[in-house]
């Protein structure tokens, strides 16, 4: 069992960064329809919005800044529990901790890798706004800019969600509530950013907040979340 220990400890130690990304990007292509079914809501949402409000012109362009975005935030929040629940069941999670290996450095990866199949699609997505809402492209583009600004905090709060109820029975429940209060305020800036191009006012102040929110973020919240992990894995 040492034997067996030490093993998992100097393979572990031995992965480099890349070969972690390119694990974490194979697993993350063989549960395509985990990761779809978010994009799949997207769709629907954003679909059938304009359907459910009418065809003014004035209208639609007044709230597809804002129904975009909830959209996104519902997709990105409907993602997050399996960012670390398979790893949890499987004994990843186990081996990593045994092992001693950087676990916030496997976060961050995971959480990157989560990114680019959710938010990343979902801000080419939002090109979709100009056929839907009638939204001009300079519009489309401020909004994708803000959904690739502000998501890498939403998921960093997401993320922490997620590992506070790893070890709940029922913490998929749980997850939307205790992370959608803390990413309103991320919602608001964002929006009011497109809302003040729209007007011919300048929004990148707000832009460069989440940006600076979503670095910082991506700084500490690894930390963490890995140190959560640990303790829900010894509980």
């Amino acid at each position: 069992m040492k034997k067996s220990a030490n093993t998992i400890e100097n393979t572990s130690r031995g992965i480099s960064f890349m070969q972690l990304w390119a694990r974490e990007w194979q697993v993350k292509q063989q549960g395509a329809v985990q990761w779809l079914y978010p994009l799949v809501l997207f769709l629907v949402i954003i679909t059938l919005f304009p359907l459910a409000v009418g065809s003014e012109p004035a209208l639609l362009q007044r709230l597809g800044v804002s129904a975009v975005w909830i959209a996104a935030l519902l997709s990105l929040v409907m993602g997050v529990d399996g960012l670390f629940k398979p790893a949890f069941d499987n004994g990843t999670l186990a081996q990593l901790v045994v092992a001693k290996a950087s676990l916030p450095l496997w976060v961050l990866i995971r959480l990157a890798i989560h990114w680019v199949f959710s938010s990343g699609i979902v801000a080419i997505l939002s090109l979709l706004a100009v056929p839907l809402f009638q939204l001009s492209w300079f519009e489309t583009m401020i909004l994708m800019a803000s959904i690739v600004a502000g998501s890498p905090m939403l998921l960093m709060l997401s993320a922490i969600a997620s590992s506070l109820t790893l070890s709940l029975k029922n913490g998929a429940v749980l997850v939307p509530l205790i992370a959608l209060p803390m990413q309103l305020p991320v919602l608001i800036f964002a929006t009011g950013a497109v809302d003040l191009y729209a007007t011919g006012l300048n929004g990148l102040p707000i832009l460069a907040l989440l940006l600076a929110g979503s670095i910082i973020s991506i700084l500490v919240m690894p930390w963490v979340i890995a140190m959560t992990l640990k303790m829900a894995w010894l509980n």
